[in-house]
């Protein structure tokens, strides 16, 4: 791609002997024919138009400027060659043009098997084509491809072109420019600046053979054999191994996915957790895909350290705290495994400490999935609730509002819900009858003693912002004969959000705009409980779905009604899910004014492990109301 790629001198000849011939426009001459007479050979290149390389294609912006053009006589080296999925193999020019903006490697779409080996130099007719994984409407940056492949082979046998290393000394420290305004905030026409921004260096290297060496394992393992490292180990890192996303502009240029070439069936991938290690080389294409955008695609694959994180727990409460908590379940309903039940029951007797009041996000009907008309979760429950009690917990109980059949989002059939789980040996609940799916419970009381309308009941759930999202739970407890209001929620999820590496820069946050209306509606809430009782004890917890600098949760706390206590944490500490390498908070508990001194802990338990019970850490608050 550059001149930092060293050449191949044999693998040179050979492309420079076909070039010579006249392969490259589709001569039928053999590759012992190029060698013969080379004076001739020069002479009659020298009266035929250039041929085409491969950086002639890959350009020095992010969209070729062949794009939708018939190219013949592509030559390189195959350096990988991928037989699942999307099928094909990647090629590579051993000779550079010294321009570090452009890419000397390049992936051919074959959609069946490719039948080109590594090693193989070969000479490719096709056309070039910008392929979008997700789809336009995705936002994502597009793939440079050659499609509909006729494939020569020249010769076989030759060396690979020597890998880029990607290092933390070679990837720049600023993430991305910002987008063209004229074109819609799109990178797609700037020219790459590979020594400038981190998203143009990977760009410049697409379709190119790297490496990288030793690297920190910030993403665990997932179900499709994927994981991330980071090749800048002190970039925003924490202290269990991740790297942490602290504000919209700390996108971490570090990390990167890993995939093998391998098919699974042949050759298993390592189950690694954050803060493992692979250790010597990975290398491999880099390739660019929808689930993590630049992906280096091992032919070698380092080996696995397991350093043994293990999972937290948290301190228990004194007899005169009351502790609360949140837990995003995911889509928990009766037909899961018994397994799901004992671990998650697992983990809230003993990683959480039997918290008193455990708000759960995602609790499905009777029938999970099934899309028969079944709202209630009374078997969901019982089967939770059960478990708990068998692993040495509480004997819970729960309070929760049915929703209407799929009103509420979530999984189609699934009807998933906010429950309070409780308990009676600790705290009371404090029922006050009225609340179903579409009425609103209201702050009542007198100055200094405020209270709901019916309880549990739901927050305004006839406001739009609620359509086809979980509307919140509120419920009032009683501890130590002190008022406590809690609400559960479960915001909007980021669906339609464009990714970290979105061709449009700053990336499009759809979602958000639903997230913000859903926290006004809250926030005015807890104002009128203030309004009221100033000192009032509210506590509004769960699956908030956005980062603790976000947008949301400015308008959860907007005028002072709510502090977000994550914040409370050190930076390092703030996190409740990872994404794409990236340790971030999507699950919060905020307090009113009136919870003055509380100790408050991310309890990290799913999201950093390759072996989950959810994908959501749950959240710990300790407080003397």
């Amino acid at each position: 791609m550059s001149s930092s790629i060293p050449r191949s001198a044999a693998v040179a000849a050979v492309v420079s002997a076909a070039l010579a011939a006249g392969l490259l426009g589709g001569a039928s001459a053999s590759a012992d024919d190029a060698t013969t007479d080379t004076a001739t050979a020069t002479a009659a290149a020298a009266g035929a138009a250039a041929p085409v390389r491969i950086h002639d294609i890959q350009g020095t912006t992010r969209v070729s400027p062949l794009a939708g053009k018939q190219v013949t006589g592509v030559t390189g080296v195959v350096t990988g060659v991928r037989t699942y999925g999307s099928r094909g193999f990647w090629i590579q020019d051993p000779i550079s043009d010294d321009n570090p903006a452009t890419s000397e490697g390049i992936f051919v779409f074959t959609s069946s098997v490719p039948t080109v080996a590594v090693g193989d130099a070969v000479s490719v007719n096709g056309t070039v084509t910008e392929y979008v994984p997700g789809g336009l409407n995705s936002g994502n940056q597009s793939l440079t491809q050659i499609s509909k492949p006729a494939i020569t082979v020249l010769s076989k046998g030759n060396a690979v072109p020597a890998p880029v290393t990607i290092s933390a000394g070679s990837v720049p420290g600023a993430y991305t420019p910002q987008g063209d305004p004229a074109a819609g905030g799109s990178i797609n026409g700037l020219t790459l600046r590979p020594d400038t921004y981190a998203l143009d260096y990977y760009e410049s290297l697409e379709g190119t053979n790297v490496r990288i060496g030793t690297s920190r394992v910030v993403g665990a393992t997932d179900p499709y054999s994927e994981l991330w490292v980071t090749v800048k180990p002190f970039e925003n890192d924490n202290v269990r191994g991740g790297t942490v996303y602290g504000s919209y502009d700390s996108q971490n240029t570090g990390r990167l996915q890993i995939q093998q070439l391998a098919p699974i069936s042949q050759k298993p991938f390592p189950k690694a957790n954050v803060g493992d290690w692979l250790a010597g080389t990975t290398e491999g294409p880099l390739d660019f895909n929808q689930f993590g955008g630049y992906t280096l695609v091992a032919h070698t694959l380092g080996e696995h350290v397991d350093l043994g994180l293990e999972r937290e727990v948290t301190e228990r409460q004194h007899k005169n705290e009351l502790a609360v908590a949140t837990y995003n379940v995911e889509n928990l309903d009766p037909t899961d495994p018994q397994e799901k039940f004992d671990a998650l029951a697992e983990a809230v007797v003993e990683n959480l400490a039997s918290p008193d009041i455990l708000a759960l996000e995602e609790i499905q009907d009777d029938n999970g999935a099934k899309n028969d008309g079944t709202v209630t979760a009374g078997e969901t429950l019982k089967k939770f609730t059960a478990a708990i009690t068998a692993a040495g917990g509480p004997a819970y109980e729960w309070r929760s509002i049915d929703p209407q059949n799929n009103k509420d989002g979530g999984e189609p059939g699934g009807n998933i819900r906010q429950v309070f789980l409780f308990n009676p040996a600790r705290v009371s609940f404090v029922d006050r009858p009225g609340g179903d799916a579409g009425t609103a419970t209201a702050v009542t009381g007198t100055k200094g003693d405020a209270h709901l309308s019916v309880s549990p009941g739901r927050i305004d759930p006839a406001n739009t912002a609620w359509d086809n999202s979980r509307k919140p739970l509120a419920g009032e407890f009683l501890f130590r004969g002190r008022t406590v209001i809690v609400v559960a929620n479960h915001f909007g999820s980021k669906g339609g959000d464009e990714s970290l590496v979105s061709h449009h820069q700053p990336p499009n946050r759809s979602s958000e705009a639903k997230r913000l209306l859903q926290a006004k509606s809250v926030n005015a809430f807890v104002k009128d409980v203030l309004a009221l009782d100033k000192q009032a004890d509210v506590v509004v917890l769960g699956d908030i779905n956005d980062f603790e600098f976000s947008g949301t949760t400015q308008a959860l706390t907007e005028g002072g009604a709510l502090f977000p206590a994550i914040t409370s944490l050190p930076r390092g500490e703030r996190y409740s899910y990872v994404y794409q390498g990236n340790s971030q908070v999507l699950d919060q508990i905020l307090t009113s004014p009136g919870v003055h001194h509380f100790e408050y802990d991310s309890v990290h338990i799913n999201a950093e492990f390759a072996d989950q019970n959810s994908d959501h850490d749950p959240q710990v608050l300790r407080f003397r109301p």
